[in-house]
């Protein structure tokens, strides 16, 4: 069946039949150990009791609650079950689904209350969020398109063809204040019309799907659980801009979210919501899908434009901007996944709608990959303007284990470490910017005491110099000077100068870099350096490391009161330090031990500690 009309996706709408649904977690990360196999029980379970017509089984995207997962979710009544296994299926089915009685041991338990709690709308860390980009995760099957229609997919685009003239779709965009979720926060609406006023026979619109951070994963969940949107939202804009052709550059590391593309392209390409003459509007458009091979560089447009074209991913400098020579050397607009998805809601709701939400400059919501020293690891979507403090204590319910909040890293390896001074600054991207850090794409780890600040920095250093494409001598040589200099701090090697030399050296890379990537690859090192500059000190000057990561600087020895004399530490040294008769007090020679940790993974007592 072909769809040429609005009243073809509203008979769809209808079609779709609401019965009892069994909601499945099929993100990456629980469909990896076991929601299939969960799904599939529950299935032969509804089988054997011949009620598979009245109950309906479906495979969603990331409800979020990665720390809960996987998690099962029964409609109407929106229970939530947390860390369900296969072997609970035919329980849940049985005694819920057919029985009406909810699995007590399977529902969310507060930390605060130790009360169960069975509707997220319930859980704190549902409670401040506002789900725009992710309201289709968790909630329809991402592999058919009649349920993101049913859920008033492709509407927006419809109305757009039927009712709206090119220039009225970009001034909507444009008075939602939306800003690219990808890092820079341009306005997207501007964008659009840059692209727009280009003349050429010839656009591209291109989803940069490239994400590359540490311990990001917005834009991987929402082509896992919402891939339509994406796609409704790219051919929005080609009909904006003038363009017939769409891309979505995705890292090939990404395979669940390039099989449900591919599914969602197929499905809109057969019943006539991509290709030729879409809604018998006229207009044709028609999307491709290109890998990337994990190139944290080619997140920069001009480098991933450089990437598809079958060149070495490099960014070049701008202007020209891609808006004006492009993929091809065609004018391009580029967006990512997050703010294509934000495109079809704010033409459901109204520009007016979104622009209520956030703050003056930052309208709307913001996905970000909730991870590190955190009870409730997860991906969350919350408001602009929301605070620190608001994200990771009541969303994120604290730092675990009880330990003491130290840091949290924003906006990627780009980004920087704000600290407890910093907790109650709105979440927006002029605040961020202003604290030091920036909004990026949305990654946000969090640091607790036993965090050493100095490694932290080295670490996200390191994976720059990494990813750097080389290009530029800012970038390619200074940081990787700067990274020597840290790999003598935390071996114990440095000197006070070395802070110094890494200040300017940073400033300089800031100042001189070709691209974004270059431009705020050191800001982990200022941020910590304005931040914790007391730990630099005791690494340089006292040869120490409170939070005890770093090894060069500590020593393994054995506590004489809890020591037994069993061997075991001596028997698995590789360079034989450890000296000592069996059943009598063993010692370890500091000028032999090259400190592997040998002696102390093996000491079945705990009695060799760091000091």
């Amino acid at each position: 069946m072909k769809i040429t009309s609005i009243e073809d996706l509203k008979q769809i709408k209808k079609k779709v039949k609401k019965p009892i649904q069994v909601l499945v977690c099929g993100g990456t990360g629980c469909k990896a150990p076991t929601s299939a196999e969960i799904a599939e029980n529950m299935k032969a379970c509804l089988r054997k009791y011949g009620a598979e017509k009245d109950v309906e089984i479906i495979t969603t995207g990331c409800f979020g609650f990665c720390e809960k997962g996987p998690i099962v979710k029964i409609l109407p009544d929106n229970t939530f079950y947390t860390k369900v296994k296969p072997k609970d299926a035919e329980e849940i089915i049985r005694e819920h689904v057919l029985g009406g009685n909810k699995i007590q041991r399977l529902l969310y338990v507060d930390p605060e209350t130790n009360a169960s709690v069975s509707d997220s709308q319930h859980m704190n860390f549902y409670r401040k969020q506002i789900r725009i980009a992710l309201r289709n995760c968790g909630l329809i099957d991402p592999e058919n398109i009649e349920e993101y229609i049913a859920n008033d997919g492709y509407t927006a685009l419809a109305d757009c063809l039927a009712n709206k003239t090119p220039e009225q779709v970009i001034d909507i965009v444009k008075r939602s204040g939306l800003r690219g979720r990808g890092g820079a926060g341009f306005p997207t609406g501007n964008k659009w019309e840059f692209a727009s006023k280009s003349r050429s026979d010839v656009k591209y619109v291109v989803c940069n799907a490239d994400e590359g951070d540490p311990g990001a994963f917005m834009d991987r969940s929402i082509m896992e659980g919402d891939p339509n949107s994406i796609i409704e939202a790219m051919s929005i804009c080609g009909y904006a801009i003038g363009a017939s052709h769409g891309l979505i550059y995705v890292r090939a590391e990404y395979p669940l979210a390039i099989h449900r593309l591919k599914t969602a392209i197929a499905q809109a390409t057969e019943l006539g919501l991509l290709g030729e003459n879409i809604l018998g509007s006229g207009f044709n458009f028609d999307i491709t899908i290109r890998y990337g091979a994990g190139a944290f560089v080619c997140g920069e447009e001009t480098a991933l434009i450089h990437s598809m074209e079958g060149k070495r991913g490099e960014p070049t400098l701008k202007p020209p901007f891609p808006a004006v020579e492009g993929y091809k050397k065609y004018p391009t607009n580029v967006n990512n996944v997050e703010t294509w998805a934000n495109i079809p809601v704010i033409f459901q709701k109204g520009p007016e709608w979104f622009a209520s939400i956030g703050t003056e400059k930052s309208k709307g919501t913001k996905v970000f990959a909730l991870a590190g020293k955190i009870n409730n690891v997860g991906l969350i979507e919350v408001p602009m303007g929301t605070t620190l403090r608001e994200v990771i204590y009541e969303i994120g319910g604290g730092i675990k284990d009880g330990k003491k909040f130290k840091a949290v890293q924003t906006g990627g390896p780009s980004g920087g470490c704000l600290t407890e001074k910093h907790l109650d600054i709105p979440i927006d991207y002029e605040s961020l910017t202003a604290a030091g850090s920036m909004m990026g794409s949305g990654g946000m780890i969090v640091m607790d005491e036993d965090n050493c600040m100095v490694q932290v920095a080295r670490f996200y250093l390191g994976f720059i110099v990494e990813e750097s494409c080389g290009k530029c001598a800012p970038c390619r040589i200074g940081n990787k000077r700067m990274l020597e200099i840290l790999d003598r701090i935390v071996a114990g090697k440095g000197c006070v100068e070395d802070l110094e030399k890494l200040e300017n050296l940073a400033n300089v890379i800031k100042d001189t870099a070709l691209c974004g990537l270059g431009q705020t690859s050191p800001n982990p090192v200022l941020s910590t350096l304005a931040n914790f500059r007391d730990e630099y000190l005791e690494h340089v000057v006292d040869k120490k490391c409170r939070a005890k990561q770093c090894t060069s600087m500590l020593s393994y020895v054995i506590e004489p009161d809890k020591c037994v004399g069993c061997h075991l530490c001596a028997k698995n040294c590789p360079v034989d330090a450890i000296s000592g008769q069996l059943k009598e007090k063993h010692v370890i020679d500091q000028s032999k031990c090259i400190k592997c940790g040998t002696c102390m993974s093996n000491c079945r007592l705990h009695a060799i500690t760091l000091k």
